[in-house]
């Protein structure tokens, strides 16, 4: 290599030249293929929209193969032209280019890198989070709100589609608990991880006394199972509740009782939905999750399995699994795989991509 390329971007090359080609033989260009033109065969088959949830998913699979099978064209070449143009470098502006590129080719295998993890049966599935306030009081409510906000900014981060299903709003601040629905390719598979205890650690806005409050709120996380027929559930087996639907700030959603929850007696499963305009498509929309919950229990009759797919969570100091102290100093930490920022705010604007990351590379070495 032409000695103008510093040290630092020399050995980042390197790094990059060897990673890739573990990553980029795990993805075979004319498998992937293959499997496009069979999808592309079935969408254009008239019949396919007899099943219009089967089509749906025909149609997601084949725009997911088709962005795969860009995305490993596009960094093969990108490599090869890293590699071709740090030999005729000349210019240190030339040098500042290659360095950026690098930057984004090692972004875009990272990427790679971690959707080859994600394996589960369920992980190309929506997912829905359940935010419910723990210990701690108006501080907990007021932190189950930050973390509502935090995983519908992640969403529009990430160009995923984020509704909105239930909003319970707390007694003074924030919110008792809440739900959305966070659509995308992988999305269950990368916030899986995230069910647990969250807690918080800060001075008080509502202390007048300015004493430092620890807070919790649990998170459970949910894939969208489209079929879920399997689950037969017994219309005595469940109680249906109806209220009025209450929304952000305060603002109704809905001027009638249309907001339902439903409660599954034998296993006390609670699920509530409002996002939606009838009372019918809100127990309709519930019923769905419910059954979604129900075949993880099925699929995973022990306790721990549970733990790893819902999150057997409680809100208390033993069930904990991140971190977010903001006094007396600034820290997010993830206790299970122990990654740590210290820029708090901006894991609360939604940058937890990294935090999501090693949680799925270190299942992977597990």
């Amino acid at each position: 290599m032409n000695n103008m390329i510093n040290n630092e971007l020399r050995d980042k090359i390197r790094a990059l030249s060897a990673k890739s080609t573990g990553i980029l033989d795990a993805f075979d260009v004319v498998v992937l293929q293959n499997a496009v033109d069979e999808l592309q065969k079935q969408s254009l088959d008239p019949k396919i929209w007899e099943n219009p949830q089967s089509a749906g998913k025909i149609n997601a699979e084949l725009s997911a193969k088709q962005e795969l099978l860009k995305t490993v064209q596009n960094l093969r070449t990108q490599i090869q032209d890293i590699n071709e143009f740090a030999k005729i470098i000349e210019t240190s502006g030339e040098e500042a280019e290659l360095a950026h590129t690098v930057g984004d080719v090692e972004k875009t295998l990272s990427d790679l890198e971690i959707g080859s993890l994600m394996k589960d049966e369920f992980d190309e599935l929506d997912a829905v989070l359940q935010i419910r306030t723990g210990a701690g009081g108006v501080d907990a409510q007021d932190f189950s709100e930050m973390l509502l906000r935090m995983y519908m900014r992640y969403g529009e981060r990430k160009g995923y589609k984020v509704e909105l299903l239930e909003y319970q709003k707390g007694d003074e601040a924030g919110i008792r608990s809440a739900a959305i629905k966070i659509s995308g390719d992988y999305a269950f598979g990368r916030l899986k991880f995230e069910a647990g205890t969250h807690r918080l650690v800060r001075i008080s806005p509502f202390n007048a006394q300015g004493k430092r409050q620890t807070s919790f709120t649990a998170v459970e996380v949910i894939p969208v199972v489209l079929q879920a027929d399997e689950v037969q559930i017994d219309d005595k087996d469940l109680r249906i509740d109806v209220f009025r639907s209450s929304g952000p700030g305060g603002q109704s959603v809905n001027t009638t009782d249309s907001a339902v929850r439903i409660t599954h007696l034998p296993t006390g499963i609670v699920v509530s939905m409002q996002n939606e305009k009838s009372q019918l498509q809100n127990k309709i929309a519930a019923l769905s999750i419910l059954k979604s919950k129900l075949l993880l229990m099925k699929k995973d009759a022990e306790a721990e399995q549970k733990r790893k797919f819902a999150g057997d969570v409680k809100a208390t100091w033993s069930d904990q699994m991140r971190s977010y102290v903001m006094q007396p100093y600034q820290m997010v930490k993830d206790l299970r795989t122990g990654y740590t920022v210290n820029n708090v705010q901006n894991v609360l604007d939604g940058d937890i991509d990294q935090f999501l990351d090693a949680e799925i590379r270190l299942r992977d070495n597990e």
